[in-house]
């Protein structure tokens, strides 16, 4: 039987992010993104990739707690660069 071992990570889309410019220009050379598109989390997921982590689910979520809890929309609306990921690996 085939086994796995998951990861769970909060990822941030922002430009800022370590590579996220470059790998943006080296791909798109003339697009100016914003500062939180979502491609600039493309080397922090490429590095996992590299390391055998699968992406197998990516949901937006409206905030982090301090607690690590996640904070869901409700009747306002939040605009948000955070994503909640799950990741599996064989073992």
């Amino acid at each position: 039987m085939e086994q796995w071992e998951y990861l769970t990570e909060f990822l941030h889309a922002n430009i800022e992010n370590p590579g996220a410019e470059e790998s943006i220009q080296r791909r798109w050379p003339n697009w100016k993104p914003p500062k939180y598109t979502p491609e600039t989390m493309i080397p922090e997921l490429n590095t996992l990739g590299e390391q055998g982590w699968e992406l197998v689910h990516m949901q937006p979520v409206a905030g982090i707690g301090s607690n690590g809890d996640v904070h869901f929309q409700g009747e306002t609306y939040k605009w948000s660069n955070v994503y909640f990921c799950v990741f599996k690996r064989r073992k």
